[in-house]
């Protein structure tokens, strides 16, 4: 015992030291022991014993009504990998030749025989597991129904299409790119068509195809669509922040009283330029503006006062501005042409289409973004592209690099509800700059 009480005076390194790792567990298992004995009975120790009674209540238990036939049940089933809706149904009790053969057969119900991963299904029965309803919510936002006529078993079945109200909420999304900015946006949860309103809302001042960065970051406050709980999908982007080469670039939706609805700076400069960068989405230049190059098609060097941008036959070209039809048809080299007069002296030119756009004729007005015609190679051409002219004063000029006008800013009359609506969506925009991942995408 001695030496026991020995090694436990010890200092815990000198204890190590002597023992070794493995002893030191099991003298500490023998001071717990020792303290716990330390708290025990001496022999013989007489205890003091209160008086005890046993009390027994009888407790009335509450009814269970039977079910009835006319009761019924709603269950839910999400859609697991490799499963087919009779599969599914057949999880949740359902036992009814008629429902089946109805979900099989009829046209308006075909989307439940594609399924998508995780969704939901509801399904309604009575307590002999006959199908009454059925709920899907479908890939478009749209909710599929599908009733029992009359609510009666042996009746058939009507299906219906409807769009459901949905509970929209905010969410908010940033990061920093690494490498492209949609896969920045994937390792955020990003949805593609968020993805796409972003870049459509800095066109004016960013061109996404030639001006992005290693190290640009943006932060998004976006609208989330939920019906029953279940995500029906993204709306607009009521607030956005894209840093390019070190400089921040802020929008914000604004409705005006009249109800309609553009993004502006934080001090109310509207986003909105008069004239696009590029007639066409997501391409490239293949042929820049220039007062001397050698021409493909003529062999021989001239001037270039255009922009090519390289997309596939059939492409839609989008009007860069609003304006007039001035000239839409055929024209020596140009091939098949648009010409557009906008307000002032600007004008501008699509050569090369395959085709032009219903409607599209002298004297018909057209809006920005509305397509006008689609790509060819028609004119002299070696190869499917745009040719795109931006005149002033009929002049050419090189439309990449020109400074474009802007859009009417936010009215003066309605400038301080403006900055009252968006300073919170201003105060997220500046939290989310420290959502930014340390390691980007």
């Amino acid at each position: 015992m001695s030496k026991f009480v020995a090694i436990l005076a010890q200092s815990p390194t000198a204890l190590v030291e002597r023992l070794g790792r493995g002893r030191v567990a099991a003298a500490t298992a023998l001071m717990v022991l020792g303290a716990v004995a330390a708290f025990g009975l001496a022999p013989d120790t007489a205890l003091e014993t209160g008086a005890s009674e046993r009390i027994a209540r009888e407790l009335a238990l509450p009814a269970i009504a039977a079910a009835g036939a006319d009761e019924s049940y709603w269950r839910e089933e999400r859609v697991r990998r490799g499963d087919t809706l009779g599969v599914m149904l057949a999880r949740m009790g359902v036992d009814d030749a008629v429902a089946q053969t109805f979900l099989r057969s009829d046209a308006r119900v075909r989307p439940l025989s594609q399924l998508r991963l995780d969704r939901p299904i509801r399904v309604e029965t009575d307590a002999d597991g006959h199908v009454l309803a059925l709920r899907y919510l479908m890939q478009n936002g749209e909710l599929l129904s599908v009733d029992r006529a009359a609510g009666q078993v042996g009746a058939g079945f009507v299906a219906r299409r409807t769009v459901p109200n949905a509970a929209v909420s905010l969410e908010l999304r940033a990061n920093e790119i690494r490498s492209s900015l949609f896969a920045a946006a994937d390792s955020v949860g990003l949805p593609d068509a968020v993805t796409m309103q972003l870049a459509d809302i800095f066109s004016g001042d960013i061109d996404f195809l030639h001006d992005l960065r290693r190290g640009d970051r943006f932060s998004v406050v976006f609208e989330t669509r939920r019906i029953d709980g279940e995500p029906a999908g993204a709306g607009r982007i009521v607030a956005a922040e894209f840093v390019n080469k070190g400089v921040a670039y802020r929008a914000f939706l604004w409705r005006s009283p009249d109800g309609t609805e553009s993004y502006y700076g934080e001090e109310g400069k509207s986003l909105k330029k008069s004239f696009l960068r590029s007639p066409v989405a997501f391409t490239r230049v293949t042929s820049g503006f220039s007062l001397a190059r050698f021409h493909p098609f003529l062999q021989a060097w001239r001037a270039h006062k255009g922009v090519d941008f390289a997309a596939p036959i059939g492409t839609a070209v989008h009007a860069a501005g609003s304006g007039t039809v001035s000239f839409a048809g055929k024209q020596g080299g140009y091939g098949n042409v648009v010409m557009l007069q906008h307000s002032g002296a600007y004008s501008t030119v699509y050569a090369h289409l395959s085709r032009f756009a219903p409607g599209v004729k002298h004297g018909a007005r057209v809006s920005q973004g509305e397509v006008i015609g689609y790509v060819g190679m028609t004119g002299w051409a070696t190869g499917p592209h745009l040719h795109y002219e931006f005149r002033v004063d009929n002049v050419q000029k090189n439309p990449l690099t020109i400074a474009l006008p802007n859009a009417q800013p936010v009215p003066v009359a309605q400038r301080a509800a403006y900055l009252a609506e968006v300073a919170p969506l201003a105060e997220q925009l500046a939290l989310s700059r420290g959502m930014v991942l340390a390691g980007g995408e």
